[in-house]
């Protein structure tokens, strides 16, 4: 996976957007491609409130809480085998009191 650009770069290569220049002309002059300027085009009027969406820092919460459910449902997938491993997914005998 490719290293994310700095923030600074980013704000700056949308600046020259929105100051008119177009999109195709500001990324072949920053050497990046114009999928990944118009992504942070739309990103940029969603955090401004031009555009419907999650804002950023509502993203990056999103991101972390799907990381750590995941994080927690492998957890309990190797408490399942390991709890079948050792037998006490079986039902206990009749008059067990453990």
């Amino acid at each position: 996976m490719p290293r994310p650009f700095p923030v600074e770069f980013r704000a700056r290569a949308v600046a020259l957007v929105r100051a008119g220049k177009p999109v195709t002309t500001a990324a072949v002059k920053l050497g990046i491609s114009t999928g990944a300027l118009h992504k942070w085009v739309r990103q940029d009027q969603i955090d401004r409130g031009e555009r419907d969406g999650l804002k950023s820092p509502e993203s990056a919460e999103l991101t972390q809480a799907k990381k750590r459910i995941r994080q927690l449902e492998a957890e309990v997938e190797i408490l399942r085998q390991a709890s079948h491993l050792l037998g006490e997914d079986r039902a206990h005998p009749k008059g067990f009191t453990r």
